[in-house]
């Protein structure tokens, strides 16, 4: 499905948020950099575009991880447009079943990919393990807003507007009629802090942003 969609995934992102989903990207990298990371993985890394904000903050390495070839075909592009080639690294490979030696990056991004771990618990436990002590993990999800009348006019935009112009513009009607099926299923705001709790992590904590269209999620190993 992702892979289908590797070709539009970038405009329709920017098309669908407004471009907001790049603010929220800031944010979230501006929490790992207070570490200084100098090895940063970018989970379920997509196009690479959380990797390449990452890039900002000067690290030595950063690889990101993704089951579609597809996908990370386009980061790749992006790669080599920044000149960052020798930094950022793309491997295709399974979340859950990581190929990385414990405590191996100082911090690790996951930019609206969790809510697809076949396993949560299992992924979260596979991050936690390849994270070192003291690293940081930054998580943005989509998620429904709590105040009532911007959420009702949100999910009018999310279960009908939104499929429909995904499906006007990518190849696969299946990946945007997908996107509110899996936020619906997704464990959201204090409900999602406990199952990182659950796992392991330290200082779990969810920040509503955007009137509470997307979550962002901060933790600690």
């Amino acid at each position: 499905m992702f892979d289908n969609i590797a070709g539009r995934y970038d405009f329709l992102n920017r098309l669908l948020s407004l471009g907001i989903d790049q603010l929220w990207r800031k944010k979230a990298v501006k929490y790992i950099g207070e570490t200084q990371p100098k090895k940063i993985l970018d989970l379920a890394t997509g196009t690479g575009d959380f990797a390449i904000e990452a890039l900002k903050l000067k690290p030595e390495q950063i690889i990101g991880l993704d089951l579609s070839n597809e996908m990370m075909d386009v980061g790749r592009k992006k790669a080599i447009a920044h000149n960052a080639e020798a930094i950022l690294t793309f491997l295709q490979g399974d979340s859950e079943h990581m190929p990385f030696a414990d405590n191996t990056f100082d911090a690790i991004t996951v930019g609206f990919g969790v809510r697809n771990f076949e396993t949560l618990e299992k992924g979260l436990g596979e991050m936690l393990r390849v994270l070192k002590p003291g690293g940081r993990v930054a998580i943005l999800e989509p998620s429904k807003p709590v105040n009532a009348p911007f959420r009702q006019i949100f999910s009018i935009y999310f279960l009908y507007i939104l499929p429909g112009v995904g499906r006007l513009f990518s190849k696969d009607a299946r990946a945007y009629s997908y996107l509110p099926e899996s936020v619906n299923a997704f464990p959201e705001g204090m409900k999602f802090v406990d199952v990182l709790n659950k796992v392991g992590f330290r200082n779990a904590k969810w920040h509503p942003l955007t009137l509470g269209i997307c979550a962002f999620y901060t933790c600690e190993k």
